[in-house]
């Protein structure tokens, strides 16, 4: 990314996170609306809600995904800016990234079956 790029990221991710905490914006999810079921991805607006006021366990209840994967993904991004012209590191990244993809579905199957509802987000 160029410099300008990266100065409209941060203004984009600056604005969203303020309507984010003002409360004023929530991201509903269409599988839910659609299916009644949760998807991988339902909760992380909350989650981010509670990490930003510091509750990091009422974050991590929202949704787990967002403590498990997505750090992942960014030192495996960090890693591929790094050895982007490696065959052996862009094969190994591959089968991690679908390993991660395995993961969120797995998960998203797990929290919609009875018994393990600890694993839903929080209602609010």
């Amino acid at each position: 990314m160029k410099r300008k790029d990266y100065i409209i990221f941060i203004i984009v991710l600056t604005v969203m996170a303020i309507l984010v905490l003002m409360e004023r914006i929530a991201i509903p999810c269409i599988f839910n609306k659609v299916t009644g079921f949760y998807c991988p991805g339902c909760g992380i607006t909350r989650a981010i809600r509670a990490l930003v006021r510091g509750d990091i366990k009422t974050s991590f209840r929202n949704n787990i995904l967002l403590y498990t994967v997505f750090p992942i993904i960014f030192i495996l991004e960090i890693f591929r800016r790094r050895y982007r012209k490696s065959l052996k590191f862009k094969k190994v990244h591959n089968v991690i990234i679908i390993i991660l993809l395995v993961f969120a579905i797995v998960f998203g199957i797990l929290r919609n079956i009875p018994g393990f509802e600890y694993l839903a987000p929080i209602e609010s």
